[in-house]
Protein backbone atom coordinates (compact mmCIF):
# COMPACT_ATOMS: atom_id res chain seq x y z
CA UNK A 1 0.00 0.00 0.00
CA UNK A 2 1.69 3.20 -0.61
CA UNK A 3 1.81 5.66 1.78
CA UNK A 4 -0.72 8.10 0.08
CA UNK A 5 -3.45 6.12 0.33
CA UNK A 6 -3.13 5.02 3.59
CA UNK A 7 -2.88 8.36 5.08
CA UNK A 8 -6.51 9.25 3.65
CA UNK A 9 -7.63 6.22 5.69
CA UNK A 10 -5.33 6.78 8.45
CA UNK A 11 -6.58 10.92 8.05
CA UNK A 12 -10.61 10.04 7.79
CA UNK A 13 -10.21 7.87 11.33
CA UNK A 14 -8.16 10.35 12.54
CA UNK A 15 -10.52 13.17 12.60
CA UNK A 16 -13.45 11.19 13.28
CA UNK A 17 -11.73 10.05 16.37
CA UNK A 18 -10.78 13.10 17.91
CA UNK A 19 -14.50 14.51 17.18
CA UNK A 20 -15.89 11.61 18.81
CA UNK A 21 -13.28 11.77 21.44
CA UNK A 22 -14.18 15.61 21.84
CA UNK A 23 -17.77 14.76 21.96
CA UNK A 24 -17.37 11.97 24.22
CA UNK A 25 -15.63 14.46 26.68
CA UNK A 26 -18.35 17.01 26.39
CA UNK A 27 -20.98 14.16 27.52
CA UNK A 28 -18.81 13.21 30.20
CA UNK A 29 -18.81 16.45 31.78
CA UNK A 30 -22.16 16.94 30.88
CA UNK A 31 -23.04 13.60 32.60
CA UNK A 32 -21.22 14.97 35.70
CA UNK A 33 -22.44 17.80 36.36
CA UNK A 34 -26.55 16.99 36.32
CA UNK A 35 -24.72 14.19 38.66
CA UNK A 36 -23.78 16.98 40.88
CA UNK A 37 -26.86 19.19 40.50
CA UNK A 38 -28.82 15.86 40.97
CA UNK A 39 -27.42 15.42 44.25
CA UNK A 40 -28.14 19.15 45.40
CA UNK A 41 -31.61 18.83 44.53
CA UNK A 42 -31.61 16.10 47.10
CA UNK A 43 -30.09 17.74 49.62
CA UNK A 44 -32.56 20.41 49.01
CA UNK A 45 -35.31 17.96 48.92
CA UNK A 46 -34.39 16.56 52.69
CA UNK A 47 -34.49 20.64 53.54
CA UNK A 48 -37.92 21.06 52.43
CA UNK A 49 -38.47 17.51 53.97
CA UNK A 50 -37.11 19.11 57.27
CA UNK A 51 -39.18 22.54 57.35
CA UNK A 52 -41.93 20.72 56.16
CA UNK A 53 -41.71 18.19 59.44
CA UNK A 54 -41.80 21.41 61.42
CA UNK A 55 -44.96 22.51 59.81
CA UNK A 56 -42.96 25.70 58.46
CA UNK A 57 -43.62 25.37 55.04
CA UNK A 58 -46.64 22.96 53.13
CA UNK A 59 -45.44 19.71 52.04
CA UNK A 60 -46.78 20.32 48.37
CA UNK A 61 -43.46 22.34 48.57
CA UNK A 62 -42.00 18.92 48.17
CA UNK A 63 -43.31 18.17 44.28
CA UNK A 64 -40.64 20.85 43.57
CA UNK A 65 -37.50 18.79 44.14
CA UNK A 66 -39.21 15.78 43.79
CA UNK A 67 -40.03 16.86 39.68
CA UNK A 68 -36.77 18.19 39.80
CA UNK A 69 -34.79 14.92 41.11
CA UNK A 70 -36.57 12.48 38.42
CA UNK A 71 -35.92 15.37 35.56
CA UNK A 72 -32.63 15.33 36.53
CA UNK A 73 -32.09 11.10 36.68
CA UNK A 74 -33.59 11.17 33.65
CA UNK A 75 -31.21 13.63 31.59
CA UNK A 76 -28.08 11.77 33.64
CA UNK A 77 -29.60 8.65 31.74
CA UNK A 78 -29.79 10.08 28.90
CA UNK A 79 -25.99 12.03 29.19
CA UNK A 80 -24.60 9.12 30.00
CA UNK A 81 -25.97 6.85 27.22
CA UNK A 82 -24.89 9.48 24.88
CA UNK A 83 -21.26 9.41 26.88
CA UNK A 84 -21.18 5.64 26.26
CA UNK A 85 -21.93 5.52 22.74
CA UNK A 86 -19.31 8.31 22.11
CA UNK A 87 -16.59 6.29 23.85
CA UNK A 88 -17.42 3.37 21.65
CA UNK A 89 -17.26 5.51 18.61
CA UNK A 90 -13.79 6.83 19.73
CA UNK A 91 -12.60 3.31 20.51
CA UNK A 92 -13.99 2.05 16.77
CA UNK A 93 -11.93 4.32 15.28
CA UNK A 94 -8.90 3.65 17.37
CA UNK A 95 -9.10 -0.02 16.61
CA UNK A 96 -9.08 0.86 12.66
CA UNK A 97 -5.55 3.32 12.93
CA UNK A 98 -4.27 0.44 14.49
CA UNK A 99 -5.33 -2.03 11.53
CA UNK A 100 -3.19 0.75 9.27
CA UNK A 101 -0.45 0.99 11.50
CA UNK A 102 -0.36 -3.13 11.82
CA UNK A 103 -0.67 -3.09 15.76
CA UNK A 104 -4.21 -4.82 15.74
CA UNK A 105 -3.63 -8.24 16.24
CA UNK A 106 -5.93 -8.85 19.51
CA UNK A 107 -8.62 -5.67 18.89
CA UNK A 108 -10.88 -7.39 16.35
CA UNK A 109 -13.02 -10.85 16.22
CA UNK A 110 -10.39 -13.57 17.77
CA UNK A 111 -12.23 -16.92 16.75
CA UNK A 112 -10.56 -20.52 16.63
CA UNK A 113 -13.81 -22.62 16.13
CA UNK A 114 -14.89 -21.49 12.39
CA UNK A 115 -12.87 -23.97 10.78
CA UNK A 116 -12.99 -28.29 10.69
CA UNK A 117 -10.06 -29.49 12.16
CA UNK A 118 -9.55 -31.27 8.97
CA UNK A 119 -9.93 -28.40 6.73
CA UNK A 120 -7.85 -28.86 4.07
CA UNK A 121 -6.00 -25.16 4.43
CA UNK A 122 -7.82 -22.81 7.34
CA UNK A 123 -4.98 -23.50 9.45
CA UNK A 124 -2.31 -23.57 7.16
CA UNK A 125 -3.02 -20.14 6.38
CA UNK A 126 -3.54 -18.55 9.51
CA UNK A 127 -7.35 -17.97 8.43
CA UNK A 128 -8.52 -17.77 11.93
CA UNK A 129 -6.96 -16.73 15.69
CA UNK A 130 -5.13 -14.10 17.14
CA UNK A 131 -3.65 -12.16 14.27
CA UNK A 132 -5.72 -13.84 11.10
CA UNK A 133 -6.58 -13.22 8.10
CA UNK A 134 -10.24 -12.99 9.73
CA UNK A 135 -9.36 -11.31 12.51
CA UNK A 136 -8.18 -8.71 9.92
CA UNK A 137 -10.99 -8.75 7.79
CA UNK A 138 -14.35 -8.97 10.21
CA UNK A 139 -16.03 -6.25 11.22
CA UNK A 140 -19.16 -7.98 11.81
CA UNK A 141 -21.38 -7.71 15.31
CA UNK A 142 -23.47 -10.64 15.34
CA UNK A 143 -22.92 -14.19 14.50
CA UNK A 144 -24.54 -14.39 11.67
CA UNK A 145 -21.51 -11.87 10.11
CA UNK A 146 -19.28 -13.82 11.13
CA UNK A 147 -20.14 -17.16 10.13
CA UNK A 148 -20.99 -15.86 6.93
CA UNK A 149 -17.35 -14.41 6.59
CA UNK A 150 -15.86 -17.65 7.67
CA UNK A 151 -17.96 -19.77 5.61
CA UNK A 152 -16.69 -17.18 2.44
CA UNK A 153 -12.94 -17.39 3.28
CA UNK A 154 -13.77 -21.40 3.94
CA UNK A 155 -15.01 -22.34 0.33
CA UNK A 156 -14.80 -20.38 -2.99
CA UNK A 157 -18.04 -19.01 -4.13
CA UNK A 158 -18.84 -19.09 -8.45
CA UNK A 159 -17.73 -16.52 -10.28
CA UNK A 160 -21.04 -14.73 -10.90
CA UNK A 161 -21.46 -14.44 -7.05
CA UNK A 162 -17.93 -12.90 -6.81
CA UNK A 163 -18.66 -10.15 -9.61
CA UNK A 164 -21.57 -9.32 -7.67
CA UNK A 165 -19.96 -8.89 -4.22
CA UNK A 166 -17.25 -7.04 -5.95
CA UNK A 167 -19.98 -4.71 -6.96
CA UNK A 168 -21.56 -4.62 -3.89
CA UNK A 169 -17.82 -4.32 -1.77
CA UNK A 170 -17.48 -1.07 -4.45
CA UNK A 171 -20.91 0.28 -3.63
CA UNK A 172 -19.93 0.24 0.54
CA UNK A 173 -16.47 0.80 0.24
CA UNK A 174 -16.78 4.75 1.14
CA UNK A 175 -19.79 4.40 3.45
CA UNK A 176 -17.83 5.09 6.71
CA UNK A 177 -20.49 6.39 8.77
CA UNK A 178 -22.60 2.99 8.05
CA UNK A 179 -19.38 1.16 9.23
CA UNK A 180 -19.98 3.07 12.07
CA UNK A 181 -23.41 2.87 12.69
CA UNK A 182 -23.02 -1.29 12.58
CA UNK A 183 -20.40 -0.71 14.80
CA UNK A 184 -22.47 0.87 17.77
CA UNK A 185 -25.46 -1.20 17.49
CA UNK A 186 -23.22 -3.92 18.10
CA UNK A 187 -20.65 -2.92 20.92
CA UNK A 188 -22.86 -3.44 23.48
CA UNK A 189 -22.89 -7.19 22.49
CA UNK A 190 -21.35 -9.50 25.02
CA UNK A 191 -22.40 -13.14 24.04
CA UNK A 192 -22.24 -14.15 20.22
CA UNK A 193 -25.84 -14.37 18.76
CA UNK A 194 -26.30 -17.40 17.67
CA UNK A 195 -28.26 -17.30 14.52
CA UNK A 196 -28.97 -21.50 14.23
CA UNK A 197 -30.29 -21.44 18.05
CA UNK A 198 -33.03 -18.81 16.74
CA UNK A 199 -33.71 -20.31 13.79
CA UNK A 200 -34.77 -23.39 14.95
CA UNK A 201 -36.48 -21.67 17.76
CA UNK A 202 -38.69 -19.99 15.13
CA UNK A 203 -39.66 -22.78 13.61
CA UNK A 204 -40.45 -25.25 15.85
CA UNK A 205 -44.34 -26.02 16.21
CA UNK A 206 -47.21 -23.96 18.10
CA UNK A 207 -46.82 -23.96 21.94
CA UNK A 208 -50.63 -24.46 22.21
CA UNK A 209 -52.42 -26.19 19.84
CA UNK A 210 -54.52 -23.51 17.42
CA UNK A 211 -57.88 -25.07 18.43
CA UNK A 212 -57.02 -24.36 22.20
CA UNK A 213 -55.47 -20.88 20.76
CA UNK A 214 -58.88 -19.30 21.95
CA UNK A 215 -59.77 -20.62 25.49
CA UNK A 216 -56.35 -19.63 26.35
CA UNK A 217 -56.85 -16.54 25.75
CA UNK A 218 -60.08 -15.97 26.63
CA UNK A 219 -59.30 -17.71 29.99
CA UNK A 220 -56.47 -15.53 30.48
CA UNK A 221 -59.00 -12.32 30.32
CA UNK A 222 -61.50 -14.08 32.55
CA UNK A 223 -59.39 -14.75 35.34
CA UNK A 224 -57.61 -11.35 35.04
CA UNK A 225 -60.90 -9.73 35.26
CA UNK A 226 -62.37 -11.61 38.28
CA UNK A 227 -59.30 -11.30 40.02
CA UNK A 228 -59.50 -7.83 39.25
CA UNK A 229 -62.92 -7.21 39.98
CA UNK A 230 -62.27 -9.51 43.72
CA UNK A 231 -59.52 -7.39 44.45
CA UNK A 232 -61.67 -4.01 43.89
CA UNK A 233 -64.54 -5.69 45.94
CA UNK A 234 -62.27 -6.27 49.47
CA UNK A 235 -61.27 -2.87 49.03
CA UNK A 236 -64.65 -1.99 49.28
CA UNK A 237 -65.11 -3.69 52.17
CA UNK A 238 -66.80 -7.33 50.86
CA UNK A 239 -65.31 -10.58 52.07
CA UNK A 240 -62.00 -11.50 51.08
CA UNK A 241 -63.01 -14.96 50.46
CA UNK A 242 -64.06 -13.90 46.84
CA UNK A 243 -60.82 -13.17 46.17
CA UNK A 244 -59.44 -15.91 47.58
CA UNK A 245 -61.69 -18.20 45.56
CA UNK A 246 -60.84 -16.85 42.36
CA UNK A 247 -57.11 -17.10 43.14
CA UNK A 248 -57.75 -20.14 43.12
CA UNK A 249 -59.39 -20.73 40.83
CA UNK A 250 -56.45 -19.07 38.59
CA UNK A 251 -54.45 -22.00 39.99
CA UNK A 252 -56.35 -24.28 39.12
CA UNK A 253 -56.72 -23.13 35.24
CA UNK A 254 -53.33 -22.27 34.77
CA UNK A 255 -52.47 -26.35 35.74
CA UNK A 256 -52.98 -26.89 32.40
CA UNK A 257 -50.92 -24.34 30.76
CA UNK A 258 -47.94 -24.33 33.24
CA UNK A 259 -45.66 -26.40 30.63
CA UNK A 260 -46.66 -24.19 27.97
CA UNK A 261 -45.42 -21.15 29.88
CA UNK A 262 -42.28 -22.30 30.98
CA UNK A 263 -41.90 -23.69 27.85
CA UNK A 264 -41.83 -19.92 26.31
CA UNK A 265 -40.09 -18.46 29.21
CA UNK A 266 -36.90 -21.04 28.78
CA UNK A 267 -37.22 -20.60 24.55
CA UNK A 268 -37.00 -16.32 25.21
CA UNK A 269 -34.39 -16.31 27.83
CA UNK A 270 -31.42 -16.55 25.89
CA UNK A 271 -32.18 -14.79 22.86
CA UNK A 272 -34.03 -11.50 24.71
CA UNK A 273 -30.74 -9.26 25.01
CA UNK A 274 -29.67 -10.72 21.52
CA UNK A 275 -32.73 -9.61 19.88
CA UNK A 276 -32.14 -5.89 20.59
CA UNK A 277 -28.41 -5.89 19.14
CA UNK A 278 -30.40 -7.57 15.73
CA UNK A 279 -33.40 -5.12 15.66
CA UNK A 280 -30.38 -2.15 15.84
CA UNK A 281 -27.96 -3.72 13.09
CA UNK A 282 -30.98 -4.77 11.03
CA UNK A 283 -32.71 -1.16 11.72
CA UNK A 284 -29.68 0.75 10.43
CA UNK A 285 -28.81 -1.75 7.37
CA UNK A 286 -33.08 -1.24 6.18
CA UNK A 287 -32.58 2.74 6.30
CA UNK A 288 -30.16 2.46 3.62
CA UNK A 289 -30.61 2.97 0.12
CA UNK A 290 -27.97 1.07 -2.50
CA UNK A 291 -27.72 0.55 -6.10
CA UNK A 292 -25.75 -2.47 -6.38
CA UNK A 293 -28.39 -5.07 -7.77
CA UNK A 294 -27.16 -7.29 -4.55
CA UNK A 295 -27.48 -4.89 -1.83
CA UNK A 296 -30.91 -4.13 -3.22
CA UNK A 297 -32.15 -8.01 -3.24
CA UNK A 298 -30.64 -8.59 0.42
CA UNK A 299 -32.57 -4.95 1.83
CA UNK A 300 -35.60 -6.75 0.32
CA UNK A 301 -35.40 -9.65 1.71
CA UNK A 302 -35.26 -7.71 5.15
CA UNK A 303 -38.58 -5.57 4.34
CA UNK A 304 -40.82 -8.52 2.83
CA UNK A 305 -44.08 -8.65 4.23
CA UNK A 306 -46.11 -6.27 5.59
CA UNK A 307 -43.58 -5.01 8.19
CA UNK A 308 -39.61 -4.92 8.33
CA UNK A 309 -37.54 -7.58 10.36
CA UNK A 310 -36.11 -4.63 12.22
CA UNK A 311 -39.71 -3.78 13.09
CA UNK A 312 -41.07 -7.56 13.79
CA UNK A 313 -38.05 -8.28 16.09
CA UNK A 314 -38.33 -4.75 18.10
CA UNK A 315 -42.34 -6.07 18.50
CA UNK A 316 -41.01 -9.73 19.53
CA UNK A 317 -38.31 -7.75 22.21
CA UNK A 318 -41.12 -5.67 23.88
CA UNK A 319 -43.16 -8.84 24.15
CA UNK A 320 -40.33 -10.93 25.78
CA UNK A 321 -39.36 -7.66 27.95
CA UNK A 322 -43.04 -7.59 29.13
CA UNK A 323 -43.17 -11.24 29.73
CA UNK A 324 -39.89 -11.38 32.08
CA UNK A 325 -41.20 -8.85 34.57
CA UNK A 326 -43.16 -11.62 36.35
CA UNK A 327 -39.66 -12.54 37.37
CA UNK A 328 -40.03 -9.32 40.12
CA UNK A 329 -40.71 -10.77 43.22
CA UNK A 330 -42.40 -7.55 44.09
CA UNK A 331 -44.22 -7.77 40.69
CA UNK A 332 -44.76 -11.85 41.31
CA UNK A 333 -48.44 -11.93 43.04
CA UNK A 334 -50.00 -9.21 40.55
CA UNK A 335 -48.40 -11.58 37.63
CA UNK A 336 -49.99 -14.40 39.04
CA UNK A 337 -53.48 -12.87 39.47
CA UNK A 338 -53.71 -11.55 35.83
CA UNK A 339 -52.65 -14.48 34.18
CA UNK A 340 -49.66 -12.64 33.17
CA UNK A 341 -47.62 -15.79 31.87
CA UNK A 342 -50.30 -16.89 30.39
CA UNK A 343 -51.07 -13.46 28.28
CA UNK A 344 -47.48 -13.13 27.34
CA UNK A 345 -46.60 -16.43 26.31
CA UNK A 346 -49.66 -16.81 24.13
CA UNK A 347 -48.38 -13.38 22.36
CA UNK A 348 -44.78 -14.64 21.92
CA UNK A 349 -45.86 -17.96 20.84
CA UNK A 350 -48.44 -15.82 18.01
CA UNK A 351 -45.50 -13.84 16.91
CA UNK A 352 -43.41 -16.85 16.87
CA UNK A 353 -45.78 -18.90 14.40
CA UNK A 354 -46.16 -15.55 12.19
CA UNK A 355 -42.91 -14.59 12.19
CA UNK A 356 -40.66 -17.44 13.21
CA UNK A 357 -40.19 -19.04 9.57
CA UNK A 358 -38.52 -15.77 8.30
CA UNK A 359 -35.78 -15.58 11.10
CA UNK A 360 -33.41 -17.77 8.96
CA UNK A 361 -33.86 -16.04 5.88
CA UNK A 362 -33.24 -12.88 7.68
CA UNK A 363 -30.14 -13.94 9.45
CA UNK A 364 -29.20 -15.09 5.77
CA UNK A 365 -29.65 -11.80 4.75
CA UNK A 366 -27.76 -9.72 7.99
CA UNK A 367 -24.91 -12.02 7.50
CA UNK A 368 -24.14 -11.55 3.57
CA UNK A 369 -24.69 -7.93 3.92
CA UNK A 370 -22.68 -7.75 7.56
CA UNK A 371 -19.73 -9.88 5.71
CA UNK A 372 -20.22 -7.64 2.39
CA UNK A 373 -20.04 -4.13 5.11
CA UNK A 374 -16.20 -5.90 6.66
CA UNK A 375 -14.84 -6.68 2.83
CA UNK A 376 -15.78 -2.73 2.00
CA UNK A 377 -14.04 -1.56 5.32
CA UNK A 378 -10.76 -3.34 4.10
CA UNK A 379 -10.68 -2.50 0.71
CA UNK A 380 -11.40 1.23 2.29
CA UNK A 381 -8.61 0.73 4.19
CA UNK A 382 -6.30 -0.84 1.42
CA UNK A 383 -7.23 1.23 -1.73
CA UNK A 384 -4.32 -0.31 -3.55
CA UNK A 385 -5.39 -3.78 -3.60
CA UNK A 386 -7.05 -4.70 -6.88
CA UNK A 387 -10.05 -6.98 -7.37
CA UNK A 388 -8.91 -10.13 -9.11
CA UNK A 389 -10.52 -11.06 -12.59
CA UNK A 390 -11.67 -14.72 -13.09
CA UNK A 391 -11.40 -16.45 -16.26
CA UNK A 392 -12.80 -20.07 -16.86
CA UNK A 393 -11.49 -23.14 -18.39
CA UNK A 394 -8.25 -25.40 -16.97
CA UNK A 395 -6.74 -24.63 -13.88
CA UNK A 396 -4.28 -21.29 -13.89
CA UNK A 397 -3.32 -18.42 -12.36
CA UNK A 398 -1.06 -15.18 -12.77
CA UNK A 399 -0.22 -12.68 -10.76
CA UNK A 400 1.86 -9.77 -10.43
CA UNK A 401 3.66 -8.18 -7.39
CA UNK A 402 1.79 -10.47 -5.46
CA UNK A 403 2.47 -10.01 -1.48
CA UNK A 404 0.78 -11.20 1.46
CA UNK A 405 -2.39 -8.56 3.57
CA UNK A 406 -0.97 -9.18 6.90
CA UNK A 407 2.66 -7.95 6.38
CA UNK A 408 3.26 -4.61 6.82
CA UNK A 409 3.89 -2.48 3.53
CA UNK A 410 7.67 -2.00 4.05
CA UNK A 411 8.38 -5.20 4.82
CA UNK A 412 6.60 -6.53 2.21
CA UNK A 413 8.47 -8.13 -0.61
CA UNK A 414 6.03 -9.03 -3.54
CA UNK A 415 6.50 -11.46 -6.40
CA UNK A 416 5.43 -12.62 -9.55
CA UNK A 417 3.24 -16.56 -9.43
CA UNK A 418 2.03 -17.88 -13.41
CA UNK A 419 1.01 -21.19 -13.18
CA UNK A 420 -1.08 -23.10 -15.79
CA UNK A 421 -1.36 -25.96 -18.75
CA UNK A 422 2.04 -24.57 -19.52
CA UNK A 423 4.15 -24.58 -16.20
CA UNK A 424 1.69 -26.96 -13.73
CA UNK A 425 4.21 -26.49 -10.43
CA UNK A 426 7.11 -24.76 -9.02
CA UNK A 427 9.28 -26.46 -7.17
CA UNK A 428 11.09 -24.47 -4.64
CA UNK A 429 14.11 -24.56 -3.01
CA UNK A 430 16.18 -22.48 -0.76
CA UNK A 431 17.73 -21.83 2.21
CA UNK A 432 16.39 -21.42 5.62
CA UNK A 433 14.09 -18.60 6.49
CA UNK A 434 14.40 -17.16 3.00
CA UNK A 435 10.74 -16.91 2.29
CA UNK A 436 9.29 -20.45 0.79
CA UNK A 437 6.90 -20.96 3.73
CA UNK A 438 5.65 -17.13 3.17
CA UNK A 439 5.47 -17.10 -0.44
CA UNK A 440 3.39 -20.03 -0.14
CA UNK A 441 0.92 -18.35 2.40
CA UNK A 442 1.30 -15.34 0.04
CA UNK A 443 -0.04 -17.09 -2.72
CA UNK A 444 -2.69 -19.08 -1.19
CA UNK A 445 -4.13 -15.93 0.63
CA UNK A 446 -4.54 -14.48 -2.03
CA UNK A 447 -6.54 -17.21 -4.01
CA UNK A 448 -8.62 -17.38 -0.82
CA UNK A 449 -9.67 -13.70 -0.82
CA UNK A 450 -10.03 -13.65 -4.74
CA UNK A 451 -12.78 -16.05 -4.23
CA UNK A 452 -14.19 -14.69 -1.20
CA UNK A 453 -14.82 -11.47 -3.11
CA UNK A 454 -12.18 -9.54 -1.30
CA UNK A 455 -9.71 -7.60 -3.12
CA UNK A 456 -6.15 -8.43 -3.21
CA UNK A 457 -2.61 -7.68 -2.49
CA UNK A 458 -1.55 -7.83 -5.59
CA UNK A 459 -0.90 -5.29 -8.52
CA UNK A 460 -2.77 -7.73 -10.83
CA UNK A 461 -4.58 -11.25 -10.28
CA UNK A 462 -6.47 -13.53 -12.94
CA UNK A 463 -7.39 -16.89 -12.18
CA UNK A 464 -9.98 -19.76 -12.60
CA UNK A 465 -11.94 -21.80 -10.08
CA UNK A 466 -9.59 -23.16 -7.68
CA UNK A 467 -10.41 -25.46 -4.39
CA UNK A 468 -6.95 -25.27 -2.21
CA UNK A 469 -5.29 -27.61 -0.37
CA UNK A 470 -2.36 -27.26 1.49
CA UNK A 471 0.63 -29.33 4.37
CA UNK A 472 2.03 -26.18 5.27
CA UNK A 473 1.32 -26.64 9.06
CA UNK A 474 1.56 -30.49 9.79
CA UNK A 475 1.94 -31.33 13.14
CA UNK A 476 2.77 -34.62 15.51
CA UNK A 477 0.11 -36.11 17.55
CA UNK A 478 1.83 -36.99 21.42
CA UNK A 479 -2.19 -38.09 22.50
CA UNK A 480 -2.98 -40.08 19.49
CA UNK A 481 0.59 -41.41 19.27
CA UNK A 482 1.01 -39.99 15.48
CA UNK A 483 4.82 -38.83 14.02
CA UNK A 484 4.98 -35.72 11.96
CA UNK A 485 5.77 -38.01 9.00
CA UNK A 486 2.82 -39.88 9.40
CA UNK A 487 0.60 -36.93 10.61
CA UNK A 488 2.30 -35.43 6.90
CA UNK A 489 1.42 -38.57 4.29
CA UNK A 490 -2.41 -38.53 6.12
CA UNK A 491 -2.28 -35.00 4.99
CA UNK A 492 -1.20 -35.68 2.04
CA UNK A 493 -3.59 -38.17 1.57
CA UNK A 494 -6.76 -35.11 2.42
CA UNK A 495 -4.77 -33.31 -0.71
CA UNK A 496 -4.94 -36.33 -3.10
CA UNK A 497 -8.98 -36.88 -2.33
CA UNK A 498 -9.63 -32.81 -2.97
CA UNK A 499 -7.58 -33.70 -6.14
CA UNK A 500 -9.52 -36.83 -7.21
CA UNK A 501 -12.93 -34.29 -7.08
CA UNK A 502 -11.27 -33.40 -10.96
CA UNK A 503 -9.20 -30.93 -12.09
CA UNK A 504 -9.09 -27.00 -10.43
CA UNK A 505 -6.82 -27.79 -7.03
CA UNK A 506 -4.28 -25.77 -6.14
CA UNK A 507 -1.60 -27.31 -3.87
CA UNK A 508 0.25 -26.24 -1.54
CA UNK A 509 2.81 -28.34 -0.09
CA UNK A 510 5.67 -27.20 1.81
CA UNK A 511 8.97 -29.14 2.83
CA UNK A 512 7.17 -32.39 1.38
CA UNK A 513 7.75 -36.01 3.20
CA UNK A 514 10.36 -33.98 5.68
CA UNK A 515 10.19 -36.60 8.44
CA UNK A 516 11.93 -39.40 6.19
CA UNK A 517 15.30 -40.04 4.94
CA UNK A 518 16.33 -38.49 1.75
CA UNK A 519 15.77 -41.26 -0.56
CA UNK A 520 12.65 -41.99 0.13
CA UNK A 521 11.48 -38.75 -0.08
CA UNK A 522 12.72 -38.09 -3.36
CA UNK A 523 10.48 -41.12 -4.26
CA UNK A 524 7.71 -40.28 -2.80
CA UNK A 525 8.02 -36.77 -3.40
CA UNK A 526 7.93 -37.77 -7.05
CA UNK A 527 5.24 -39.59 -7.23
CA UNK A 528 2.81 -37.64 -4.96
CA UNK A 529 3.66 -34.80 -7.33
CA UNK A 530 3.18 -36.66 -10.75
CA UNK A 531 -0.27 -37.86 -9.37
CA UNK A 532 -1.52 -34.47 -8.75
CA UNK A 533 -0.36 -33.02 -11.99
CA UNK A 534 -2.04 -35.85 -13.60
CA UNK A 535 -5.31 -35.37 -12.20
CA UNK A 536 -5.06 -31.71 -13.44
CA UNK A 537 -3.63 -29.84 -10.16
CA UNK A 538 -1.39 -26.83 -10.11
CA UNK A 539 0.47 -25.60 -7.21
CA UNK A 540 3.60 -25.07 -5.48
CA UNK A 541 6.08 -27.56 -3.45
CA UNK A 542 8.91 -26.36 -1.50
CA UNK A 543 11.73 -28.17 -0.29
CA UNK A 544 15.15 -27.95 1.64
CA UNK A 545 16.73 -31.05 -0.20
CA UNK A 546 18.51 -30.09 -3.32
CA UNK A 547 18.34 -33.88 -4.51
CA UNK A 548 14.54 -33.37 -5.02
CA UNK A 549 14.68 -30.02 -6.57
CA UNK A 550 17.13 -31.79 -9.38
CA UNK A 551 14.54 -34.23 -9.88
CA UNK A 552 12.30 -31.83 -11.03
CA UNK A 553 14.03 -32.04 -14.14
CA UNK A 554 13.42 -35.84 -14.78
CA UNK A 555 9.58 -34.69 -13.95
CA UNK A 556 7.29 -33.66 -17.00
CA UNK A 557 7.96 -30.48 -18.52
CA UNK A 558 5.42 -28.54 -16.89
CA UNK A 559 7.56 -28.80 -13.56
CA UNK A 560 9.69 -25.86 -13.21
CA UNK A 561 12.48 -25.23 -10.55
CA UNK A 562 12.65 -21.55 -8.46
CA UNK A 563 14.67 -20.74 -5.23
CA UNK A 564 14.55 -18.05 -2.96
CA UNK A 565 18.54 -17.59 -1.53
CA UNK A 566 20.78 -15.52 0.18
CA UNK A 567 23.65 -13.77 0.86
CA UNK A 568 26.53 -13.22 3.60
CA UNK A 569 27.83 -9.51 4.11
CA UNK A 570 30.15 -8.80 7.37
CA UNK A 571 29.52 -11.85 8.83
CA UNK A 572 24.96 -11.93 8.97
CA UNK A 573 22.58 -13.59 6.46
CA UNK A 574 21.19 -11.03 4.20
CA UNK A 575 17.88 -11.97 2.45
CA UNK A 576 16.19 -10.33 -0.55
CA UNK A 577 12.95 -12.69 -0.47
CA UNK A 578 12.58 -12.18 -4.57
CA UNK A 579 12.02 -15.42 -7.00
CA UNK A 580 14.43 -16.49 -8.46
CA UNK A 581 15.00 -19.28 -11.32
CA UNK A 582 16.68 -22.36 -11.05
CA UNK A 583 18.00 -24.51 -8.13
CA UNK A 584 19.53 -22.83 -5.07
CA UNK A 585 23.42 -23.08 -5.39
CA UNK A 586 23.90 -22.22 -1.46
CA UNK A 587 22.87 -23.07 1.84
CA UNK A 588 22.89 -21.70 5.51
CA UNK A 589 22.34 -23.32 8.11
CA UNK A 590 26.07 -24.19 8.91
CA UNK A 591 26.15 -20.09 9.22
CA UNK A 592 22.48 -20.22 11.37
CA UNK A 593 24.43 -22.44 13.63
CA UNK A 594 27.38 -20.66 13.88
CA UNK A 595 25.03 -17.06 14.05
CA UNK A 596 23.76 -18.39 17.57
CA UNK A 597 26.94 -19.45 18.93
CA UNK A 598 27.02 -23.24 17.83
CA UNK A 599 30.55 -24.12 17.37
CA UNK A 600 30.31 -26.36 14.37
Amino acid sequence: MTPEAQNGAQREYTARRDARAEHRAQMERREATISTLRLVVFVLGLVVVFVAWREAISAVWLLAPAAGFVALVFAHERASRRAARARRATAHYEVGLRRLDGTWPGTGVVRTDLAPDDHPYAADLDLFGRGSVFERLCLARTGAGVRTLADWLLAPAAVETLRARHEAVEELRNRVDLRESLAMAGAALEAEIDPDFLSEWGEQPPGVAPSKLGLARALAWGMALANVGAAVGWASGLSGFVLLATLVATWVAMRPFAEFAKHVMAGVERPRRELEVIAAVLRELETQSFTAPRLVALRAALNHGSSSAAVSIERLGRRVAWLEAKRSEIFAPVAFALMWSLHFGVAVDRWRCEHGPKIRSWFTALGELEALASLAGYAYERPDDTFPSYVEGPPQIEGERVGHPLLAADACVCNVVSLGQARQALVISGSNMSGKSTYLRTVGVAIVLAQAGAPVFAEHLRLSPLRVAATLRVQDSLQGGASRFFAEIKRLRCVMDVAEEGPGLFFLLDEILHGTNSHDRRIGAEAVVAKLLSKGAIGLVTTHDLALAQAAESMPAVVDNVHFSDTLVDGELVFDYQLKQGVVQTSNALDLMRAVGLDV
